[in-house]
């Protein structure tokens, strides 16, 4: 799901991975369609590789976008440029046991204006068919 979405420091919004360049990459903004180069020296993120701090160790991103679709349902998410209260509190109601003092207030933005992104455009896609086909072989190995 989050293996070719990326993020680019320096860069607003989400990235779709087109191609490798001589230079870097090629990137097309998930919104407006623009491709552009991302360049080697850019600091660049797939979301698959993010993960944020909890009491019991690191928690992958898709699993926080899980726990915030669960929380919200069809509920519209809170706006990124909400207050740093807000954003905490919803961060606390969505996951708990977040660890709140290594988990910044610009993280937290960051996780809602991605969700919000990924929402929009329909790709919050949490069925994984490689660990549905997994779970098929240890039924069959259990029989």
């Amino acid at each position: 799901m989050l293996k070719d979405i990326l993020a680019i420091s320096g860069q607003s919004g989400l990235f779709r991975f087109i191609s490798q360049s001589r230079n870097g990459i090629i990137v097309e903004h998930l919104e407006t369609k623009q491709r552009t180069n991302a360049y080697a020296s850019a600091k660049i993120s797939s979301l698959e590789d993010i993960s944020i701090f909890t009491d019991e160790g690191d928690m992958p991103l898709k699993d926080v976008f899980k726990a915030m679709a669960e929380h919200l349902g069809d509920k519209e998410p809170l706006s990124h440029k909400a207050s740093a209260n807000e954003l905490k509190n919803f961060m606390g109601e969505v996951l708990p046991t977040y660890d709140r003092d290594r988990v910044y207030v610009s993280d937290i933005k960051k996780m809602v204006q991605w969700y919000a992104i990924l929402k929009k455009l329909d790709m919050l896609n949490f069925d994984e068919p490689e660990e549905e086909s997994s779970e098929e072989e240890d039924n069959k190995s259990d029989e």
